[in-house]
């Protein structure tokens, strides 16, 4: 019989990537959201359910159905721009914090219990050790003491120690991952939850020739990002092995944001220019400490910046000139 998966947040980014590789896999694939995807199409064999797992009822019944692993990538979450001007903490917190006690307990009350991710974030790490640009530190060992710069990562830090808790007092089997800014196609590129990869990959496809583009800060702010399909592939190794402390999933090539910009400039082929503006901007620096994936998966992240950006920059420009 195939194995069977449930995604929670399957009509996000990341959920909608995984449901597509567990399908190509495999995999009986039941996919829930409160929204539909906004570019992935459904698969035939996809089973999509539209409702909130803030409801403790409907997280319990879904939970239920028999799955052998269960992908939670559901919150409340966004870019800069909607996490960190703090005008949205108290509905990221309570949204998120809601939907994790909700499906923690549905599987703790049933007596075969699946695997289960927790997709959590380097926005945990302590704004303290992220002030230095050039010299970040993100091991998962520097998460204490907890000192995140924003709501957004109390929460998570906050919902891992919940997972943990449930693994030990519960019996949940539990994976964390602590995504590094994660990006690709099919993802928010516009609105405000979008993140900077493909705010960017926005701002140059909309922009003439010889226009300007802004960007938020002095730009020297520094960041590592992965690509979608290596995120889903470090995950899947993760869900197969046996470690259960968190681990960070990113790339550990760092660039400033304004190399970010020239990269996108130079696969669009135009001049352009850039301003800076003032605007959320986080820590100053991160990048995705990859010793301890190597250790444990014997396996770490690939891929060059420059093409995952080439392969999204398409796509978005795309979207914003058809």
């Amino acid at each position: 019989m195939r194995k069977r998966a449930l995604i929670c947040g399957a009509g996000g980014f990341i959920g909608g990537h995984m449901a597509r590789r567990l399908i190509k896999d495999g995999y009986h694939v039941t996919s829930v959201d409160i929204k539909q995807p906004e570019f992935r199409e459904l698969q035939p064999s996809e089973v999509f359910i539209r409702d909130d797992l803030r409801d403790p009822y409907f997280a319990k019944t879904i939970v239920a159905g028999g799955f052998d692993i269960i992908m939670q990538f559901a919150a409340d979450m966004g870019g800069a721009g909607w996490c960190f001007t703090g005008a949205n903490d108290a509905d990221i917190m309570h949204n998120s914090a809601t939907i994790n006690l909700n499906v923690l307990d549905g599987i703790a009350a049933l007596s075969v219990k699946p695997k289960i991710l927790y997709s959590s974030s380097a926005c945990i790490y302590p704004e303290r050790n992220q002030l230095d640009p050039e010299n970040p530190v993100c091991s998962e060992a520097s998460a204490y003491p907890a000192a995140p710069d924003s709501e957004y990562g109390w929460e998570k830090l906050f919902s891992e120690r919940l997972y943990k808790a449930y693994q030990r007092n519960k019996g949940v089997d539990v994976r964390i991952a602590r995504f590094h800014n994660i990006f690709g196609a099919l993802g928010t590129f516009a609105g405000g939850r979008e993140k900077a990869p493909a705010a960017m990959c926005r701002k140059v496809a909309a922009t003439p020739d010889g226009g300007e583009i802004e960007v938020w800060g002095d730009g020297k702010q520094t960041r590592s990002f992965l690509h979608v399909d290596e995120c889903v592939e470090g995950v899947l190794r993760l869900m197969r092995s046996d470690y259960t402390d968190p681990i960070n999933i990113g790339s550990d090539e760092m660039v400033t944001i304004n190399q970010l910009a020239e990269m996108v400039i130079k696969i669009s082929g135009k001049t352009l220019s850039v301003k800076h503006v003032k605007g959320p901007q986080g820590v100053r620096g991160r990048c995705s400490d990859n010793l301890l994936i190597d250790q444990v998966l014997g396996w770490r992240p690939k891929s060059k910046l420059v093409d995952g950006l080439e392969t999204t920059f398409h796509w978005i420009n795309n979207m914003v000139t058809k």
